[in-house]
């Protein structure tokens, strides 16, 4: 069996021309564009390239962006100033904080700081409420791009068994609340499922994921997911990104496993992309929320 590959990249290009349609139409309606103001504090490398992906994508898709680049020095009461302003600010719709933060800043006050209206990457505790209860204001950025991505692809998760390994606030435990709900972004075929999460403290964890009819991988492990741990014929969305030496892995071992898999995402080129794209989408809602009331 040799896998269908998943590919990302390009529907991310899809999702992004869709939305560029939307911001042209929101441009005409309210004579403003859609605004987002990401804030990176210190001078981590791989932050500095996000961001500026970041502010690529949004000139694509017709968005406004700016940086505000801040001292490591920075301290968590600065910080929350800044935010304040932000918040105050009714030309700014989204706001997003680059993490990792320096460690002497306190993260999740920064977090919390952000308006929920705001709060593009969904990360405020009001945001994650509601997509718990199944109506949510914004869908985290990279759960939501997995859900976009099985669905455009054809690939219904309703009565299926999931699997998701890993736990984080960002990616897993969203990821297990969104395949629970009644409906997903592309309806009742995009939710619906069994759900299994593992983590660090699973025992017998190649025996779980073994059962899985779709495997959702999010661990931070490079090539941790063999192939013994995958059920023939079963889809596999590699979430992790890791650098070994002068290349870029996922936390599946794709060699391996794209011979006993249905389908699998590559990485780079599968997961990544669309988790920009739905922080577009996150923008743009925000903005037509904000300008609705």
């Amino acid at each position: 069996m040799t896998a269908q590959i998943l590919d990302g990249k390009g529907l991310a290009n899809t999702i992004r021309q869709e939305i560029a349609v939307r911001a042209t139409a929101f441009r005409e309606r309210y004579s403003k564009s859609p605004k987002l103001v990401a804030v990176l504090v210190g001078d981590d490398p791989a932050s500095q390239v996000y961001i500026r992906n970041k502010e690529i994508a949004c000139q694509k898709a017709g968005i406004s962006s700016e940086v505000l680049k801040l001292s490591a020095a920075t301290t968590t009461q600065e910080l929350l100033g800044i935010l304040d302003r932000l918040n105050a600010d009714p030309s700014v719709h989204g706001i997003l904080v680059q993490l990792p933060l320096p460690d002497h800043l306190e993260t999740r006050s920064v977090l919390d700081r952000i308006l929920p209206a705001k709060d593009v990457d969904a990360f405020s505790p009001e945001n994650v409420g509601l997509m718990s209860q199944g109506r949510p204001r914004f869908l985290p950025c990279t759960p939501h791009g997995v859900m976009q991505l099985l669905d455009r692809s054809g690939i219904s998760i309703r009565g299926k068994e999931v699997v998701v390994v890993g736990r984080s606030d960002i990616v897993g435990k969203p990821l297990v609340s969104m395949c629970l709900q009644k409906s997903g972004p592309g309806g009742p075929s995009n939710a619906n499922a069994t759900v299994t999460c593992c983590h660090s403290q699973t025992p017998n964890l190649e025996e779980i994921t073994r059962r899985a009819d779709v495997l959702l991988v999010a661990i931070g492990k490079p090539n941790w997911i063999t192939a013994q741990m995958v059920k023939p014929g079963a889809v596999v969305v590699d979430i992790g990104i890791n650098r070994l030496e002068d290349r870029l892995v996922g936390d599946v071992d794709f060699e391996s496993v794209c011979k006993v898999a249905s389908a699998i995402t590559p990485v780079p080129g599968g997961v990544g992309p669309l988790t920009i794209a739905m922080l577009l989408d996150n923008t743009l809602r925000a903005a037509e929320q904000q300008s609705e009331r």
